[in-house]
């Protein structure tokens, strides 16, 4: 029964969630500098929508964070307010990856998003290989972007 329960869950998550090329996905992020998947041709990327409000975010935004010093990553925060709070909170944890800001869910939508953390990786013709809908390690994220770069 719980095991029933947990695949309804999931598949509930990862109904409408993209698939196949990627969606569009440009903007400023919250340090000024623009911010997009075509800067990234010829190499994985991976794709992170995540909130400051979700607690499952917070336990891994360390790896992600880790992950970004090292590999190409783009993150969403999706509705978690403005560019004010988004930018609060990343102080608050001492945080440095690229942030896109979108108070609106407006990028998620696009994704098919609709639970968080969501992380895509995108290999480097622009198709997403892998998807994942909840926590994820470090090493399953780079596992994931060695494999796409292949």
């Amino acid at each position: 029964m719980v095991l029933l329960l947990i695949l309804g869950i999931r598949a509930w998550q990862q109904s409408g969630i993209a698939s196949g090329p990627a969606p569009a996905l440009a903007g400023v992020l919250l340090d000024g500098k623009p911010a997009a998947l075509s800067t990234f041709a010829g190499r994985p990327v991976l794709v992170h929508f995540w909130a400051t409000w979700c607690p499952i975010c917070r336990a891994e935004q360390g790896s992600i964070d880790a992950l970004a010093q090292e590999a190409p990553v783009i993150t969403v925060a999706m509705q978690s307010g403005d560019h004010v709070a988004v930018t609060q909170h990343l102080r608050k944890e001492a945080l440095s990856f690229p942030v896109l800001n979108d108070p609106d869910g407006a990028i998620a939508a696009q994704w098919g998003v609709r639970a968080v953390p969501a992380s895509f990786i995108v290999d480097g013709a622009g198709q997403i290989r892998y998807v994942e809908v909840g926590y994820t390690t470090g090493i399953g994220l780079r596992l994931r972007l060695w494999l796409a770069g292949l």
